[in-house]
């Protein structure tokens, strides 16, 4: 016993070997939290039907980071009954496999967005993006009337989908080729409208919400 304790005894006086041994045994414990988590994560595999984003809705997933919008709002239904009764079922991370980055979080000015999709019509979310007063009276939201004038770019849009194939998209050569086309004349505007129009209804051509009743959030 005390012969080992001189091993000890060794390294506790010594700063260097004491910091390098404590960095080692750290690094052994972090590994050994993080790893499990860090496979379980890459073991996720989206929800039945769900598949990636179309262009139209990849491109308005990505001006809706752009603009900041995760900043205000989360996609996160926590399971708590005040938020299920509020927002509906609670979110699951095979709802988010296509998202990078995903939105979730727990910063919330305005409401959680996870289950917007549909609520409220197309025009509606056009008046709330441009004038967010006109329809809410008392949001804080700004407005973005420059969404109207700004065209996608069909060709950013096929090199990031280019991109999230190499990271596991199961997007085809001919969604990549087609993707210009799809995207071709439409605003921005629209294209965010599309993406909103899309969270939590997985799979729905982008517009089918026309004809749904308006309401405020």
């Amino acid at each position: 016993m005390a012969g080992g304790y001189k091993y000890f005894e060794a390294i506790e006086k010594r700063a260097l070997l004491l910091g390098v041994f404590t960095a080692i045994m750290v690094s052994l414990g972090g590994l050994a939290e993080i790893t499990p988590i860090f496979m379980a994560a890459h073991a996720v595999k989206p929800t039945l039907g769900l598949k990636p984003y179309d262009p139209l809705r990849l491109a308005g997933k990505d001006i809706y980071v752009r603009e900041g919008c995760y900043l205000c709002h989360t996609q996160m239904v926590r399971a708590l009954r005040a938020e299920t009764q509020r927002y509906g079922a609670f979110s699951t991370a095979e709802e988010s496999v296509y998202d990078r980055p995903h939105q979730w979080g727990s910063k919330r000015t305005g409401p959680d967005l996870a289950r917007v999709g549909g609520k409220y019509s197309d025009e509606w979310q056009r008046r709330h993006l441009l004038d967010p007063r006109s329809v809410v009276p008392e949001s804080n939201m700004p407005s973005y009337p420059w969404l109207s004038q700004a065209l996608v770019d069909g060709a950013d849009i096929q090199a990031r989908m280019r991109t999230l194939r190499l990271l596991g998209d199961p997007y085809s050569d001919a969604d990549i080729e087609g993707a210009a086309a799809a995207v071709g004349g439409h605003t921005e505007m629209e294209a965010l409208i599309a993406y909103l129009q899309g969270l939590g209804i997985a799979n729905e051509p982008a517009g089918v919400s026309a004809n749904k009743q308006e309401g405020t959030p």
